[in-house]
């Protein structure tokens, strides 16, 4: 079970309807596939989907390393798969995406080795996971009719992008709250409010009585001090995404007392930091919940058996695959909302 190879590929898939999000539209998403093949004739696989805005990624930059890391682990055994983690760990300040496609074609090759699902290896808790659907920016009548074709595919969780205009905001999440009073709000300003907007905002929606869950990222990505006063002030649930990478971001944050929810994505984090931001917000008492960035099905897997697995997340927030073009689960199967784990996670 020893590595003797590794491949990347690049897949490009453009979106259904454009995504967009507070000062970012996106028409196309850049995901590379990795497959990790060893001397058994196993081979695991992975998936990256890199961000600039959040993690500093470029495709091309990721692509040029794989010589390097093909370098550093060929010949390690995914047997001994901490080990390959703790290598992967040195990559991940400007890699993390990639960081986590090698981890887990590590654990898929475990996996395929001993018999197993990821999911199972990850710790076997649950045999699928409910997650919601994303709304983007758009006027209110684009608004009304995302969230009404969302709730006819029987989603109960809505999330709404916000961030780039305060009062129409508030208008688009209150009417929305008006029409659809059984479904639960996820309301995502991407770093898009000053600490003051986020408070008001906040404010306007709890007295509106909407039934917004969580209120995530709505402060820019370094403004600690503003986190940390809206989760004082706001009568909402306050969550981190952007601002929460490592192990060391959370215990920062939960330290400071700064959120009432973790955004953990694995394109982040990994596998290695994504286990230990689990443990940190398990010992504060802190919730969670996955997310994910662009991922095909082919990705999007990868979160369905780790949440699954570790049975972590309050919400779950892995619809990407949804709104890209020419992809579906892979790994999984979905009925509505509910994704239930099936084969190999990749």
């Amino acid at each position: 079970m020893k590595i003797v190879d590794l491949q990347f590929e690049e897949s490009v898939s453009t979106y259904i309807k454009p995504l967009h999000i507070a000062n970012e539209i996106a028409a196309e998403a850049t995901n590379i596939r990795v497959s990790l093949l060893t001397d058994s004739g196993i081979t695991g696989k992975g998936e990256a989907s890199p961000s600039f805005r959040v993690n500093g990624e470029s495709v091309p930059a990721l692509m040029a390393l794989r010589a390097q890391i093909l370098e550093e682990v060929k010949g390690m055994s995914v047997l001994s798969y901490m080990l390959i983690f703790d290598v992967m760990d040195r990559f991940s300040s400007s890699s993390s995406s990639l960081k986590l496609a090698i981890q887990y074609a590590v654990v898929d090759a475990f996996c395929q080795h001993t018999g197993i699902k990821p999911y199972q290896f990850f710790g076997g808790r649950k045999e699928y996971v409910e997650t919601d659907k994303t709304v983007s920016i758009g006027s209110l009548e684009e608004t009304i009719a995302d969230v009404e074709a969302i709730v006819s595919e029987g989603f109960n969780v809505v999330k709404m992008k916000v961030g780039e205009d305060l009062q129409r905001d508030i208008e688009r999440v209150v009417s929305v709250s008006d029409r659809f009073r059984n479904i639960s709000l996820i309301v995502d300003a991407n770093t898009g409010y000053t600490a003051k907007e986020a408070v008001f905002f906040a404010d306007a929606l709890y007295r509106e009585r909407c039934p917004v869950v969580l209120l995530e990222q709505p402060v820019p990505v370094h403004d600690l001090d503003g986190l940390k006063l809206v989760r004082q002030k706001a009568q909402l649930p306050v969550g981190a995404d952007e601002c929460v990478r490592t192990r060391y971001d959370a215990f920062r944050l939960v330290k400071n007392d700064c959120v009432d929810f973790i955004n953990v994505k694995l394109m982040k984090s990994g596998l290695s930091d994504a286990l230990a931001i689990i443990e940190i917000a398990r010992s504060a008492n802190i919730s969670l919940m996955i997310g994910c960035m662009c991922e095909s099905g082919y990705g999007i897997s990868q979160s369905v058996h780790f949440a699954a697995g570790t049975g972590a997340f309050v919400y779950h927030d892995l619809d990407s695959h949804m709104l890209l073009r020419n992809t579906g689960p892979v790994g999984f199967d979905q009925r509505g909302a509910k994704l239930f784990v099936t084969g190999p996670g990749s």
